[in-house]
């Protein structure tokens, strides 16, 4: 049975924290070239239950690809029945910050955004804290909901056990600091604060 080091649950209460699923004034799904199709049943399951009344997708050209990420995403949802008139298709952004900044010009183009109070966040889950925080740097005074996706075939409660899994939620707890200092990132209020000291084994720590 795998026990998880007391270091690398801490990491994962910051990087996944476990944030409300409420429905929200529109949905925001980050563009990924990963798990398309878990992103867009989860999507698709979202707006059957009414979660959101649009669907903003962010995401630009990526490697191996030389469809933007949106593009990709939203054929997929008018594929399993989304109407294509509930999607707003951003397609230029390269980073989650032009994810929120190209996005939101995207959205303003089609709403007033004075009525856009609540974004429900559809993105990655091991990167949920980041896209949030991302939104509330550039995106200040919403309410925000996430909906996590694991793309990973493993619960995530057992996310160390999987290597890539595993890989991805310590490169994030790597790198926040960093984007808030450089200002990429505002921190959440209410969802803990960053575990400064973990011990040294806690990245290297073998999940037998």
């Amino acid at each position: 049975m795998s026990v998880m080091h007391p270091d690398l649950s801490a990491i994962a209460a910051y990087v996944m924290p476990a944030v409300p699923l409420r429905a929200c004034d529109v949905g925001f799904l980050f563009g990924t070239r990963h798990g398309v199709e878990e992103f867009c049943r989860a999507a698709h399951d979202l707006w059957q239950r009414g979660m959101f009344r649009v669907l903003l997708v962010s995401g630009g050209v990526t490697r191996g690809d030389a469809r933007p990420e949106a593009e990709v995403i939203g054929a997929r949802l008018v594929e399993l029945g989304m109407p294509p008139a509930l999607l707003v298709l951003e397609t230029a952004a390269a980073n989650t910050g032009e994810n929120v900044m190209l996005g939101r010009a995207a959205l303003a183009a089609r709403m007033d955004l004075a009525g856009v109070r609540s974004v429900l966040a559809i993105g990655k889950a091991c990167a949920m804290r980041r896209y949030l925080m991302t939104l509330e740097r550039h995106w200040p005074g919403l309410a925000l909901a996430g909906c996590p996706v694991n793309y990973f075939g493993i619960a995530t409660e057992r996310w160390h056990e999987h290597p890539e899994f595993r890989a991805r939620v310590l490169a994030e707890y790597d790198k926040i600091p960093g984007y808030l200092e450089r200002g990429f990132l505002s921190e959440l209020a209410g969802y803990g604060a960053y575990p400064r000291k973990p011990l040294a084994s806690a990245s290297a720590s073998s999940a037998a």
